[in-house]
């Protein structure tokens, strides 16, 4: 009897035992199944932009707050997040062989960009676009590829180059431009190979260029700061009106007491950006007043532009004899005067009396009516003075013909 007791309490012991495996078995499974199902929020994430992300994507979240670099351990590469946001703006992503392919193997060389080359190209649609590639040595060109799709994927405008895609594959980052037949303005002006550019087209000229910063300052929310404004990076269309390229460099504006490198071209930099590590705007126009003197002068920063403008600061007509010799003769001189003191009051020494991008535009908008009321105006006179020759000239025609039909006739009589 006693036997038979313990096998009943053994049996139980065993079977509790075994259901107590299996629970913990199936509680174990579901934990684990629960846990591999977890969703990929729990990461660490910012404004739906996932691990690994650049600074380079976007410089100010939240009141303009610097996001660094996750230290999250993520296989995932910072270039994969741009997909996303390249895709929302209607970028598009071409293969390394779309490209291969329509650059003829990369032989159509336009030239050599600040990190890698530049090539013309056909795409399949006979669309001619503009490939830069980045040198695959380049960190910095890896960040400026960065901005560039970040940026250009939101910002369209008439006076900017548009960024129509991009490629990242084979271990190759190309960006896709729409073509600008006719090159940079900095080739109009130092090229002798390349026509001169007449007055009314570097009025206008300047003028597109000032629409493009307008709209970066003052359009784009929040408002981008370039950073590398020159002539190089003034494009021209077949048409020849200006955009305005090149953003590698660019950055959104802050609004705090944060240093940033400096960074730029020489000769167009900004005094105070270089002395203060801090870019504002006003680093920009100060950029652009430099442009101007260029369409002025045809004389590169590099060649001591600035020395020439301040000599010719001595005098209220000083610009003219810092004038393009191309132009002498050529155009009003008051027109150049005007134009040197809208560049002059954008080298200012202190940024807050350099003007905005807004009262320049308007500046030299006026200046461009002006030009072509005046042209309008001898046109009318020329004209004028063209019909009253001509006139004068059929009068004259017919006092002709009298005298011949007269002296015929006193012939015919004599003969009677």
């Amino acid at each position: 009897m006693v036997h038979r007791v313990d096998l009943v309490i053994i049996g139980v012991s065993v079977g509790l035992a075994v259901g107590i495996l299996i629970a913990t078995l199936v509680f174990c499974g579901i934990w684990l199944y629960k846990r591999h199902k977890r969703p990929p929020s729990a990461l660490p994430t910012h404004n739906g932009i996932g691990v690994g992300t650049s600074i380079i994507l976007s410089e100010s979240f939240n009141n303009s707050v610097t996001v660094k670099l996750s230290t999250y351990p993520a296989k995932t590469s910072p270039i994969a997040t741009l997909y996303n946001k390249a895709s929302a703006s209607g970028l598009l992503k071409y293969s390394y062989k779309d490209i291969q392919n329509a650059t003829r193997n990369f032989t159509m060389i336009l030239g050599q960009g600040s990190f890698g080359p530049v090539y013309k190209a056909v795409m399949p649609t006979g669309e001619t676009v503009a490939v830069k590639a980045l040198a695959s040595d380049s960190n910095q060109g890896e960040k400026e590829f960065q901005t560039e799709v970040s940026l250009l994927g939101r910002l369209h405008h008439r006076n900017l180059v548009n960024l129509v895609g991009y490629c990242v594959d084979k271990r190759q980052r190309m960006l896709i431009y729409e073509y600008m037949r006719n090159g940079s303005l900095a080739s109009f002006l130092y090229n002798e190979e390349k026509p001169t550019l007449n007055w009314e087209e570097r009025l206008q000229i300047a003028l597109d260029i000032s629409h493009g910063i307008e709209y970066l300052h003052d359009g784009a929310v929040p408002p981008i700061i370039h950073r590398d404004l020159k002539s190089a990076n003034i494009l021209l269309d077949h048409l020849m009106r200006a955009k305005v390229a090149d953003f590698g460099l660019s950055k959104e504006e802050v609004y705090d007491d944060r240093n940033s490198s400096v960074k730029g071209t020489y000769g167009y930099i900004d005094p105070v950006y270089v002395s203060t590590n801090k870019f504002t705007k006003k680093s920009d126009i100060y950029s652009f007043g430099i442009i101007l003197f260029e369409l002025i002068t045809a004389i590169h920063p590099r060649q001591n532009l600035m020395e020439y403008v301040n000599l010719a600061a001595m005098s209220s007509d000083g610009a003219d004899e810092i004038l393009d010799k191309k132009l002498v003769g050529e155009c009003d001189l008051e027109e150049v005067r005007s134009l040197a003191r809208i560049a002059h009051r954008c080298l200012h020494k202190t940024p807050r009396k350099r003007p905005t991008i807004g009262e320049i535009s308007q500046d030299i908008k006026r200046l461009r009516h002006r030009h072509i009321r005046r042209s309008e105006s001898h046109s009318t006179m020329s004209f004028g003075g063209q019909e009253f020759s001509g006139i004068m000239g059929c009068l004259e025609l017919q006092q002709n013909q009298l005298k011949r039909m007269t002296s015929v006739n006193e012939t015919s009589q004599a003969k009677i």
